[in-house]
């Protein structure tokens, strides 16, 4: 055994005991949430909390899911596409092009708009809920879906993402050519810049989407009615339904425990596989600005 043996097998030791706490508090929830759909609200209780249901439970689980206020859930989960879907194309709009002219062009307040842009990536989402509420309470576009589409589509980590690629990943003498060759800025960036950044583009794209997701108090504050809720703040209202959390509905309840968590694997779903299927754009937009290109 050589002197470096018990180093090694303290490391490997260390590893495994890493993974295990991970797997105890991240996956092992999961692992529950996924069992518990396919439970009765009895079972759950009074069952083992890893035993696995049965296929009956959880088609009258779906069932009752998709009854729950006439349908609710597919009209918020419909909403929740659409918020998500409009704020990602405008975002792709506003903070690709803004990205590019801060890192590759020179304009009058050029560093304060990139400071701007920092200060306001970093400050809390939520400080800005109620400025935001009450520049379009006075246009009239509450509990429109313009005051949820609006206000996401202006992504200054997006902005940020993108400048820190071109500046690092594109080489300027590359745009200095097209430019020779006749290219005004707008064709040098969509012909030359714009393909070359393919994988800056989908990883905005990514963590655009996510965050318009998963978005809560901004729609919470913005649309007062249940009809145009997305999904993350619909399902408030499935926890103010369910007994075991509002003891007040009592035998009245609209909504188990087993079809909440239904309701909770459903919302968390188009991000997943919005993940497993980008999941290689990912890599390559995490990974482009981090060599000289």
């Amino acid at each position: 055994m050589t002197r470096t043996d018990p180093a090694r097998a303290v490391a490997k030791v260390l590893v495994i005991a890493f993974l295990l706490v991970f797997a105890v508090f991240f996956v092992l929830p999961m692992l529950w949430l996924l069992l518990a759909s396919t439970k009765s609200p009895a079972d759950l209780i009074h069952g083992n909390p890893l035993s696995p249901g049965s296929l009956g439970s959880l088609v009258t689980n779906w069932q009752h899911l998709m009854s729950f206020q006439d349908g609710a859930v597919l009209t918020w989960m419909g909403n929740s596409v659409t918020y998500a879907a409009f704020s990602v194309a405008l975002t792709l709009l506003v903070s690709i092009p803004a990205g590019y002219a801060m890192a590759l062009m020179s304009f009058t307040g050029r560093r304060l708009l990139l400071i701007v842009t920092l200060v306001v990536m970093l400050m809390p989402a939520t400080a800005l809920v109620l400025p935001i509420f009450l520049e379009l309470s006075y246009v009239g576009l509450v509990n429109q879906a313009a005051s949820v589409v609006l206000p996401m589509s202006f992504f200054p980590f997006g902005v940020y993402l993108t400048y820190i690629y071109f500046s690092t990943s594109v080489p300027g003498e590359l745009l200095d050519a097209a430019r020779l060759d006749g290219c005004g800025e707008g064709a040098t960036f969509l012909r030359v810049a714009l393909p070359l950044a393919k994988p800056v583009v989908a990883l905005v794209a990514f963590f655009s989407f996510v965050t318009n997701w998963n978005n809560f108090f901004l729609p919470y504050v913005m649309l007062p009615d249940s009809d145009n809720y997305p999904m993350q703040v619909g399902l408030t209202q499935m926890l103010a339904a369910t007994p075991t959390f509002n003891p007040v509905v009592g035998a009245n309840a609209e909504v188990q425990p087993p079809e909440l968590i239904l309701a909770t694997l459903l919302s968390i779903a188009p991000v997943l596989l919005v993940f497993l299927f980008s999941q290689r754009f990912l890599v390559a937009g995490l990974t482009a600005g981090a060599t000289k290109g």
